[in-house]
C-alpha cells in the first residue's frame, strides 16, 4: 500500500476580519401592515423587529456578497488573490447551478479558489465557519472567505400574518486564516429532521412551474414550535459549545445568537444565565431575520459600534430550517 503524504496546514484557525452589507432600502413595520391585519406594537412585542432591509433588483445575492467580502478582506488585511476558498451559505439564490460562490469568487479575485455553496438555513454561517476552519488546518487553503447572504424578501409571503414581518436581506462575510493558538473552538452541530415541517418552503419549485399552485413559493413556519425548540433545546447546544471550548458563561464577553427574533434571544440569555457583563447581539431590531447572514452581520455591527472589541471571546449559535444547528466559541477579529 502506498503511503499518502500528510497534510501540512496551520496549527489552528481564526477569524481575521468581518464585513457586512445591508441593502439601502429600510422597510418599517408600517409597510408590512399594509397587507396584514396587525399593528406595530404587536410586531415589536412578538419579534422585537422595528425595521428590516429589502434589496433592490440591483442588490443581488452576488452583489451583496461581493460588497461584504471586500470589507472582510480589508478588515483582515488579506488580498483577494490570497483567498484559497469561498464558501457561501444561502437559501435564496434561485439558480440551482452553478454555485453562486463561483460567480462571487470570479468577481473578487483573479485566482482560482475552491468555491461552493451550502444550504443549512439559519445555521449556515456556523456550518461554513466549521468547514473553513477545517480547510485552513488541513492545509487545502490558507485563507477562506465564509459568506452568509440572503434575499429573503423574495421568499416572504406578505399576506402571511405569522411571517410577513420577520425577514430581511443582507450579506455578512468573514475571512478565516491561520493561527498559532485556538481561536475557533470545537463546533457542536447537528440536525433534527423529524421537525423539518416547522420551518419550510411552502411548495417545491416544480409545483409552481407546472401550474399546480398559483402563488410563488414562500417560507412558512410554526412559530410556537420553533420558539420552544430554540429556547430550550438550543440553549443546551450553546452550553455544550461552552463546555467543548473549556470555558464557562462567566468567561464570555459577547453572545451572538442567530437573529431570529428578540423574544428567542432574550429567553436564551435567561436560560443560559449569562452574566450582565456579556454583550448580547440584538441586531434583529433593525435588520430583521436574515437567516445565514444574521450572525456575521450582527458581529460586524457590534465591532463597528464599539459594543465589542477585537480579542473578545464570543459564543455564536445558529439554528433554523432542517431543523439544523451549529454553535462554537470564537475570538473576535
Amino acid at each position: 500500500m502506498a503511503k499518502i503524504k500528510p497534510s501540512k496546514g496551520a496549527p489552528y484557525a481564526r477569524i481575521m476580519g468581518v464585513g457586512g452589507y445591508r441593502p439601502t432600502r429600510v422597510v418599517p413595520n408600517e409597510v408590512i401592515l399594509e397587507k396584514i391585519d396587525s399593528s406595530d406594537e404587536w410586531i415589536r412585542s412578538r419579534s422585537g423587529i422595528a425595521t428590516r432591509h429589502w434589496a433592490s433588483p440591483e442588490e443581488t445575492v452576488t452583489a451583496m456578497s461581493v460588497e461584504a467580502a471586500g470589507k472582510a478582506l480589508a478588515d483582515a488585511g488579506v488580498s483577494p488573490e490570497q483567498i484559497g476558498g469561498v464558501i457561501v451559505s444561502t437559501v435564496s439564490h434561485f439558480k440551482q447551478t452553478p454555485a453562486v460562490a463561483t460567480e462571487i469568487a470570479d468577481r473578487i479575485t483573479s485566482g482560482k479558489p475552491a468555491a461552493f455553496d451550502i444550504s443549512a438555513g439559519c445555521a449556515g454561517f456556523g456550518y461554513g465557519l466549521t468547514l473553513a476552519k477545517g480547510m485552513v488546518v488541513e492545509g487545502s487553503a490558507e485563507y477562506v472567505l465564509v459568506i452568509g447572504v440572503e434575499r429573503l424578501s423574495d421568499l416572504t409571503d406578505l399576506e402571511d400574518r405569522a411571517t410577513a414581518f420577520l425577514f430581511g436581506d443582507g450579506a455578512g462575510a468573514v475571512v478565516v486564516g491561520p493561527s498559532q493558538e485556538p481561536q475557533i473552538g470545537p463546533t457542536v452541530w447537528g440536525s433534527e429532521g423529524d421537525k423539518s415541517e416547522t420551518i419550510k418552503q411552502t411548495v417545491p419549485w416544480t409545483d409552481y412551474r407546472d401550474g399546480t399552485v398559483e402563488r410563488f413559493p414562500a417560507i412558512t413556519q410554526e412559530g410556537q414550535a420553533v420558539f420552544r425548540w430554540a429556547v430550550f433545546e438550543m440553549a443546551k447546544v450553546a452550553q455544550q459549545a461552552l463546555d467543548a471550548a473549556g470555558i464557562t458563561a462567566a468567561d464570555l464577553d459577547v453572545f451572538i445568537p442567530h437573529q431570529a427574533n428578540m423574544r428567542i434571544i432574550d429567553s436564551m440569555v435567561k436560560t443560559l444565565k449569562l452574566p450582565e457583563h456579556v454583550t448580547v447581539a440584538r441586531d434583529v431590531e433593525t435588520t430583521g431575520n436574515t437567516s445565514a447572514a444574521s450572525i456575521p452581520l450582527a458581529m460586524e455591527r457590534l465591532l463597528a459600534t464599539g459594543q465589542a472589541k477585537s480579542g473578545d471571546t464570543a459564543l455564536v449559535i445558529g439554528f433554523g430550517a432542517g431543523l439544523v444547528y451549529a454553535a462554537t466559541v470564537v475570538t473576535l477579529p
